[in-house]
């Protein structure tokens, strides 16, 4: 009875079979004609089976026909998390190019739409003022705060921050402008400025071969993360005020009339791997990640070229048949490749968000403004809050877990449509030099790779 169930269940997935069984040439026909993002019972698609079987040629066939790289199985890991954990560096390092390029061609796909979307929206100033809060003692009085101002005219959005990085406990403060002007061409949309060093510099869309390989360090260094807000149990309930007459909480945030809701089940969860990593390799990390942090580069240090992380010797050969893989039940998947060390939590937060009927902007309206800005990390979590189902309005104030220990209370306390934006504002003042020995492009690389830790 197993071997039919076997046989049943094998023929439903025969790209994922012939990987399993390390045929490249039978591999190479079918790919023509079946569905390479297809996943089996445990979620995983040929290329995560393709990355933890350690069939490298399998690897770049799939990736050299778009296989897709941002997609995870039932346990939550993606094909460039299996690919750190086997520890092959060729292999990360196709991942992750493809990776950015498959990120690149769908931002692309999406831009027309959100510059048409930015160029019907009447032009306005908004200011997001964050403070951060924590529920450990004596933390939060050492926590930043911040305000946000957002400039929007035409298809062009420009953001003044002070909080310019924020990562465990550490921030740095600076006075950074990004300038986003969608009717440019793509390489030259994204400029960022320092505004005390006066310094500007233009955002590549494209990453050169070192930073590529800088990346690819930092991934084989580090811990496997997967973090995410769990969204399955929120509910939404009307908060209350006074002692003996209850009723609904009503006040006003800034100039606008808000309901406030109580958000119940909201779970921070996170989960992290290092079954890749030596206590050696995690002092290394901890001084890479601080030097790129501060702005520089691992590459050619005092004009010598870096050291790079060599691949790991491969995990043993899996003695798991097709036949076991495949009748094994879904979230019951065989050991594929190294032997797990791996470690989760997750911490509850009770918190509120206020809804205003009467706000300017609509949500999908503040969606577009955030898909442009995403890149810096505590806005990436606003976004993510956002896409949630709220209550009816525009939520005007705000809790959202950034950290296990920290949460944010962001408040949208100003906010006006105006046809005098200063279209100035938009360009790099004649006073400033562009900066090419400042990495803001190895900058940002360390932005994405921080807040898109849930993708690995």
């Amino acid at each position: 009875m197993p071997m039919i169930m076997a046989q049943e269940e094998g023929e439903k997935y025969p790209i994922h079979r012939c990987i399993f069984q390390g045929s490249v040439k039978t591999l190479s026909s079918l790919i023509k004609t079946y569905d390479i993002a297809e996943k089996d019972k445990q979620g995983n698609t040929p290329l995560h089976l393709a990355v933890m079987l350690g069939r490298k040629e399998c690897v770049q066939l799939l990736l050299a026909h778009g296989a897709p790289v941002k997609v995870k199985n039932l346990a939550g890991w993606s094909p460039l998390a299996e690919a750190i954990s086997y520890g092959d560096r060729q292999t990360i390092s196709s991942l992750v190019r493809k990776l950015k390029q498959q990120t690149r061609e769908q931002m692309e796909e999406r831009r027309p739409n959100l510059v048409a979307a930015l160029h019907q929206m009447g032009d306005f100033y908004m200011e997001l003022k964050w403070d951060f809060q924590s529920w450990v003692p004596l933390v939060s009085r050492v926590l930043p705060s911040d305000i946000c101002k957002i400039h929007k005219s035409g298809a062009s959005i420009r953001m003044d921050t002070t909080l310019v990085d924020f990562n465990d406990m550490r921030w740095e403060r600076g006075d950074i402008s990004f300038i986003f002007n969608g009717d440019q061409k793509p390489g030259h949309s994204l400029t960022v400025l320092d505004n005390k060093a006066k310094l500007f510099q233009r955002v590549r869309h494209k990453e050169t071969e070192l930073e590529i390989e800088d990346e690819v360090d930092i991934l084989m260094s580090s811990d496997i993360m997967a973090a995410q807000m769990s969204t399955k149990g929120i509910t939404f309930s009307r908060a209350q005020t006074g002692w003996i007459f209850r009723e609904d909480k009503r006040e006003m945030v800034g100039a606008f009339h808000a309901d406030f809701y109580q958000i119940n089940g909201m779970v921070l969860e996170s989960r992290k791997r290092r079954e890749h990593l030596s206590e050696e390799d995690l002092q290394k990390n901890k001084a890479i990640m601080e030097s790129l942090t501060k702005g520089s580069s691992q590459s050619f240090k005092n004009g010598e070229p870096p050291l790079r992380r060599a691949s790991l010797n491969p995990p043993p050969e899996s003695n798991i048949t097709w036949d076991e893989y495949i009748i094994a039940p879904p979230g019951q998947c065989p050991l594929l490749g190294r032997n797990l060390v791996y470690k989760e939590s997750s911490k509850s937060f009770k918190a509120t968000v206020a809804m205003s009927p009467d706000f300017p902007l609509t949500v999908d309206m503040l969606l577009n403004v955030l898909e442009v800005i995403t890149p810096f990390k505590h806005l990436s979590k606003l976004r993510q809050f956002v896409l949630m189902k709220l209550p009816p309005g525009f939520p005007v104030k705000i809790d959202i877990p950034i950290l296990p220990t920290v949460t944010a209370k962001i408040t949208f306390q100003e906010f006006a449509f105006r046809n005098d934006i200063d279209p100035e504002l938009f360009q790099v003042p004649s006073d400033y030099f562009e900066d090419p020995m400042r990495d803001y492009d190895a900058y940002m690389i360390m932005m994405m790779v921080l807040h898109n830790a849930s993708c690995v």
